[in-house]
């Protein structure tokens, strides 16, 4: 029964989901000195990798959220911290968030894998590494837990496992959650990068054929599915998208160690994200449902040395559950 219990404890101010989400993006200021590292894919375009190494014979695999990049500050203290437990790291930009437009019409989607498993792929082949992990925030958690989970038959042996954060696991239901009056500051601001990179995008292909009217007017991630992810993937309507791209109808099927790490207050979440069924039902999936935390949040005060919850919980699932030994 790998439903754990959360000793998460924030302080007064941090009970409070927005402010604890807000927090960390708008206050920490983690940086950190990676060495990048293009990568062609096998559709001529590129993918930039994100190292920062200690020498290490263990690599996580830090995959960002929407519209996020390897200096999100979660993205940047989480690989400090697990360096400073003897791991390397590497962050993975999805498709057109490296600070660099992507070459093809298609960057990515909550359910693009593929482009997960070549990453995978690339860094075994060309990289000596004794065991991989992989550390999913949001969306990236959600390619994460599919990529576990869809490809359990034929996971390289060097992938001992994951860990997932905040993550919107039931696309359907969540979007309709982040679609409430309490998330239209979240939306506005994923929605001004989004239409910018979409009003980009229909500059530099004009064979696709946005509808700007339609792109000005859109409130709600189904508008701009209907716009983008659904012609340029090749869905049938943004229902097929959700369904084949969220990542709960493949927790049944992950065989090693995983845990997923949703708060209660994550704003971002729906009823459907919170997994207890397939926990309860599969022994290398775990489950941690703190009371605080917010979305990629998990701060509990104002002292920045005291703000590494995620980070020493990431490492401790790595190394007691994993059971890989940090230094």
């Amino acid at each position: 029964m790998p439903i754990l219990n959360s000793d998460f404890s924030p302080t007064l101010p941090f009970k409070n989901g927005h402010f604890n989400t807000m927090y960390r993006p708008l206050f920490m200021k983690d940086t950190c000195d990676y060495k990048r590292q293009r990568i062609t894919t096998w559709d001529a375009d590129f993918i930039d990798l994100d190292f920062s190494l200690v020498g290490s014979k263990t690599l996580a695999v830090l995959i960002h959220g929407l519209e996020g990049s390897s200096e999100s500050k979660y993205m940047a203290s989480n690989s400090n911290y697990l360096n400073s437990k003897g791991i390397d790291t590497v962050c993975f930009n999805l498709r057109g968030c490296s600070g660099e437009d992507n070459l093809l019409l298609a960057t990515y989607h909550s359910g693009k894998t593929e482009d997960v498993k070549f990453v995978i792929e690339f860094l075994l082949k060309n990289y000596n590494y004794e065991n991989i992990v992989l550390v999913g925030f949001s969306l990236g958690g959600n390619l994460t837990l599919k990529y576990l989970g869809e490809n359990n038959q034929n996971l390289p042996s060097e992938i001992k496992g994951g860990i997932a954060t905040s993550v919107p696991i039931d696309i359907a239901s969540a979007e309709i959650e982040m679609e409430k009056l309490k998330n239209k500051l979240y939306m506005e601001l994923f929605f001004k990068t989004m239409k910018n990179k979409l009003l980009e995008k229909s500059h530099k292909f004009p064979d696709y054929k946005l509808d700007k009217d339609k792109l000005f007017k859109a409130t709600k991630f189904k508008h701009l599915e209907y716009l983008y992810t659904v012609p340029v993937f090749g869905f049938e309507s943004p229902e097929d998208y959700w369904k084949k791209a969220s990542s709960k109808p493949y927790l049944s099927k992950i065989d090693r160690p995983t845990l997923l790490i949703n708060a209660t207050d994550d704003t971002f979440l729906s009823a459907d994200c919170y997994p207890r069924k397939e926990a309860l039902k599969n022994d290398n999936f775990y489950l941690e449902i703190p009371k605080f935390g917010g979305h990629v949040g998990f701060m509990t005060s104002f002292k920045p040395q005291e703000n590494t919850w995620l980070e020493q919980r990431i490492a401790r699932f790595i190394e007691e559950n994993i059971q890989i030994s940090l230094s």
